[in-house]
């Protein structure tokens, strides 16, 4: 499929921005953006890019491995590092500048990890349709002077995965899926036992079919999002008492399925303005 001028032209102001940057990490998840960044990376770059997952309770198996099969698809460079943002009272605590703690731990290990490497720059995948959304992890990117190639080149997500299926990448139309400790209500510790039950109850959501989904961990109260065009699945006896069952095992009290359906972000709905105006 040909590109538009448009889209053209900002495929290349990506690949002169990568080329710009030298001895290039990418902070990389395995999800459509991050992925696409580092495959472009690979492609402008080559040896002088490397990409870099931090594996932490936070970051689901499924989403790893698979993050970890599609760098090896396509020869991606790949180091995988320990971040311990658990180990940080701020995070743990929950409020709503938990994802500029979490970038933070990441992108200061990162550093580290460049410097002992001879790596020039430090780069994510942060896009333009990102900047309308409640982020507090970019504040943090800007504080350590990460790049940011998919937001100066001016690309939207939607953009990025018609690029990612114009060059035949199979995460074109991947599913976001943010970190688990995005799924716990704030103001709820972070614990590696409520991600567990978050990261366990997804899993079998999978399994059962579903592609589009959260877990909203609310203490005793599991609360279930799915897609609006998998719902009629979700809406049946059958399936209401197998969510039960799968719940109740994790140790949830109470099961309840989302009428208004999956909705990325949506913990940041109950948090007040003058919240996130401390969070930004």
């Amino acid at each position: 499929m040909a590109l538009t001028n448009e889209l053209a032209a900002k495929r290349a102001a990506l690949d002169a921005e990568l080329r710009s940057l030298g001895r290039t990490l990418v902070a990389y998840s395995g999800g459509t953006d991050s992925a696409f960044l580092a495959w472009a990376a690979y492609q402008a770059l080559g040896a002088d890019m490397l990409a870099v997952i931090a594996d932490s309770p936070s970051l689901a198996r499924f989403q790893l491995e698979d993050a970890i099969a599609f760098a090896r698809e396509q020869q991606i460079p790949l180091e995988i590092i320990r971040t311990e943002e658990l180990s940080r009272p701020e995070y743990i605590r929950n409020d709503a500048s938990r994802c500029f703690h979490c970038k933070d731990e990441l992108f200061s290990v990162m550093e580290h990890f460049a410097a002992n490497n001879n790596f020039h720059s430090i780069a994510y995948g942060v896009n333009a349709d990102d900047q309308g959304d409640f982020r507090p992890g970019q504040a943090a990117a800007a504080q350590h002077r990460i790049a940011a190639p998919l937001l100066n080149a001016g690309l939207r997500k939607g953009e990025i995965r018609e690029l990612a299926r114009d060059f035949r990448l199979r995460i074109w139309d991947k599913p976001a899926s943010a970190c688990l400790s995005s799924r716990i209500e704030y103001g709820r510790p972070v614990t590696s036992e409520a991600l567990a039950a978050v990261e366990h109850g997804e899993d079998a959501l999978r399994k059962l079919g579903f592609r589009q989904f959260r877990v909203r961990h609310h203490g005793e109260i599991a609360r279930i999002e799915i897609a609006h065009d998998e719902m009629s699945r979700a809406l049946t006896a059958e399936m209401a008492a197998e969510f039960a069952r799968i719940f109740k095992q994790l140790g949830f009290k109470f099961v309840t399925l989302d009428l208004e359906g999956f909705r990325s972000g949506s913990m940041n709905s109950l948090l007040s303005p003058e919240q996130i105006l401390r969070a930004s």
